[in-house]
């Protein structure tokens, strides 16, 4: 084969490309000594057998849910619950299907609006794509269905849903994490890993925040422990909205904290940079501002509380 009086040209060009975008991405490089994800063994897949496959994202989903829905029993079971066990065990079908349906919808509308062009896409959900915004709405949504289905107190059913919905954050964002995915922006900090496939072939990979971690650490544990001390130590759970009003603004305003260390999403880019922030981000604004809302509000709506299982009444 002949070789080309441009082939040197060429192969300068290629080197000065990579070495641009390199110099472009803050940390490119200048990842040695930070621990690498690909040695720390994960993979999506728990196990396969078959066709079947169970992933860790999937696994995470059912725990959240049975967790909670074992954390909500514990509540239930203090004087004053808005609702009995048998409840509790309709409920989790109707948060489940709110979980699902919103999770998908909101993902379309909020992060991929062009799947609207091709709905099937839509149904693939083993393809991934979730919104927790969205899963918010739908669950609400199913738990107010729920409640007038009942005869029960809407309100007070989303201030103990409420405290348990941190399991579910928590285990999703670990497995967000095992796969590898949702990683953070460029950092030095000596816990910063180096993720693969987040920039260009043939740039270096940088070690990056993993800021699914950090998600984890406060949507998930800090969290149910801000509900658990308002819920257990305090008459939070006698003051209709209080509770669900607290996970909102907690939510929201950690949520809205760690995307400043998190890339936005590729096609949300453009956006963000022409914004000033990430849609996570905006999202969370009006979940902020209602749960504020509802916890200023709260103590007007203090009631004598009868219980549905328990034996004393609650002033």
């Amino acid at each position: 084969m002949l070789s080309s009086p441009y082939a040197g040209a060429i192969e300068k060009g290629k080197a000065l490309i990579l070495s641009a975008l390199a110099a472009a991405i803050p940390g490119a490089g200048a990842a040695t000594g930070h621990v690498r994800f690909a040695d720390l063994g994960l993979h999506p897949d728990v196990f396969s057998i078959g066709v079947f496959t169970l992933r860790w994202y999937s696994l995470a989903y059912i725990a959240g849910i049975v967790v909670g829905w074992w954390y909500l029993l514990k509540l239930l079971a203090q004087p004053g619950a808005p609702m009995a066990r048998r409840h509790a065990d309709d409920l989790v079908f109707y948060a489940t299907l709110g979980i699902i349906l919103g999770g998908r919808i909101g993902y379309v509308l909020f992060y991929a609006p062009e799947m609207l062009t091709r709905p099937l896409s839509i149904l693939r959900l083993w393809d991934g794509g979730m919104s927790f915004h969205g899963g918010v709405i739908g669950t609400s949504l199913g738990l107010i269905w729920f409640a007038r289905k009942n005869g029960l107190n809407w309100l007070r059913v989303h201030d103990y849903v409420a405290c348990a919905v941190p399991f579910g954050l928590f285990f999703g964002r670990l497995a967000n994490f095992v796969n590898g995915e949702l990683w953070g922006k460029p950092a030095s900090v000596p816990w910063a890993i180096v993720f693969e496939r987040t920039v260009p072939y043939g740039v270096p990979e940088p070690a990056r925040h993993p800021s699914q971690l950090y998600e984890a650490g406060l949507e998930g544990i800090a969290l149910f422990l801000l509900l658990w001390f308002f819920f257990w130590r305090t008459d939070a759970r006698y003051q209709p909205g209080k509770l669900v009003g607290l996970f909102l603004a907690g939510y929201g305003l950690a949520r809205f904290t760690v995307e400043f260390f998190r890339e936005p999403d590729a096609q949300l880019r453009a956006f963000a940079e022409h914004t000033g922030l990430h849609m996570g981000q905006w999202l969370c604004v009006p979940m902020i501002l209602a749960g504020l809302a509802l916890i200023v509000t709260a103590p007007r709506r203090r009631q004598r509380v009868e219980p549905t299982v328990g034996l004393d009444s609650v002033a």
